[in-house]
């Protein structure tokens, strides 16, 4: 009966003239966004270093035990805790204090937290003025575990006007089947121009992206070589860039298997480890390899930190820690390796690069950032 439920709902999902779920296969236009007050004196570049971070923010949650990607079993979060996290975040950002800010899984209008817009809270409470967001995952209805409506993808927020606005799909995974797929995940990358930081004929772009986490096809090669695209064609036609995000990759040198159930050893996890989804993933069951899918990025375009001393292997530098490391267990793990990165055609300026690891209780994943010098260098 069960099965004979599934096929039915499939089939109305599948052939209904308004779809639950955004395929995007129409559009490619982010959406704009302004704070609700601009002070104009701040809104205009004065010639100064132009500071970036970026930060996936596990939509506000902390380290809320999801059951999509820490072996845990909530889907809704108390809202009380949603609107501190969010304050902690809006806090984190403005003491860092950066010019443009790459971030990744913001919900704009989701079940799970509350239907928060978190693009317009942190442009209300932040020194932020403008943003563009673009969505991965919209669906009018979730039905998996109750998750409900969701809105949730990338935002770049910019103290400086932004315009031309793009949102590019990434490849849809292959190894998903057809009903697991329409309700899933559509990637993409963000990229948006600054007019007041382009110089000398050069426009300049931040460029944010979130790729594939759990792919065990080659989804995850494939979304690395479509960024490695966007930047080069930006370089083509004589632009400069900013741009990171969260590429669930590990960098160049990695040695390390995280195959190993300890890393994920509560209750949850321990009764079905090897069919949970995390673990499957690439970065776990296809780790062999995954060193060199950054190494073209590191080798064309320069670092926020280096990788010639192997100073992204360090733990200082480590930006993610699995969500199962809750606030409340004395065994629980800060920081296990590094999947967030900031790269330029221009250059960093030194010593600049930094892993704001004291944010660790706001997300899974911590924030980096770095101080950029332009490719033209006549600022």
């Amino acid at each position: 009966m069960r099965s004979l439920k599934l096929v039915l709902f499939s089939t109305i999902v599948l052939n209904s003239c308004d779809p639950f779920v955004s395929d995007f296969s129409q559009a490619g236009d982010a959406i704009m966004y302004e704070a609700s007050d601009i002070p104009d004196s701040i809104s205009v570049y004065d010639g100064g270093p132009i500071k970036v971070v970026t930060w996936n923010i596990r939509f506000g949650s902390g380290r809320f035990p999801f059951f999509g990607d820490s072996c845990g079993d909530d889907v809704i979060a108390d809202q009380k805790h949603i609107n501190t996290i969010m304050q902690q975040i809006a806090d984190t950002l403005n003491m860092i204090d950066a010019d443009i800010v790459l971030l990744q899984e913001v919900d704009v209008s989701s079940k799970r937290t509350g239907y928060l817009d978190q693009v317009q809270y942190l442009l209300d409470n932040t020194y932020y003025n403008y943003a563009c967001y673009a969505s991965m995952w919209k669906a009018d209805f979730v039905p998996t575990d109750g998750i409900g409506k969701m809105n949730t993808g990338n935002a770049i927020l910019s103290k400086y006007e932004l315009t031309d606005a793009e949102r590019i799909q990434l490849r849809l995974r292959t190894d998903q089947d057809d009903l697991v797929q329409y309700f899933y995940l559509r990637r993409n990358i963000l990229k948006v121009k600054i007019p007041s930081l382009s110089q000398g004929g050069r426009d300049f772009f931040a460029v944010d992206i979130h790729a594939t986490a759990f792919a065990t096809d080659d989804t995850k090669e494939k979304h690395i070589e479509q960024y490695s695209e966007v930047l080069s064609d930006i370089v083509v036609e004589n632009g400069d860039f900013v741009s990171g995000g969260d590429l669930n990759s590990v960098p160049p040198g990695s040695a390390i298997d995280f195959c190993e159930s300890d890393k994920c050893d509560n209750e949850v996890c321990d009764d079905d480890f090897e069919n949970n989804d995390a673990y499957q993933g690439s970065y776990f069951a296809h780790f062999d390899g995954e060193p060199d899918i950054l190494l073209s990025l590191y080798n064309t375009y320069s670092p926020a930190i280096s990788n010639n001393d192997g100073s992204t292997l360090l733990p200082e530098n480590h930006t993610h820690a699995p969500s199962t490391s809750m606030l409340n267990d004395s065994t629980y793990t800060k920081h296990d390796r590094k999947l967030d990165y900031l790269f330029t055609n221009g250059s960093w300026q030194q010593g600049s690069g930094y892993t704001h690891q004291a944010a660790w209780e706001l997300s899974d994943h911590m924030p980096v950032s770095a101080i950029y010098t332009p490719a033209s260098g006549g600022r």
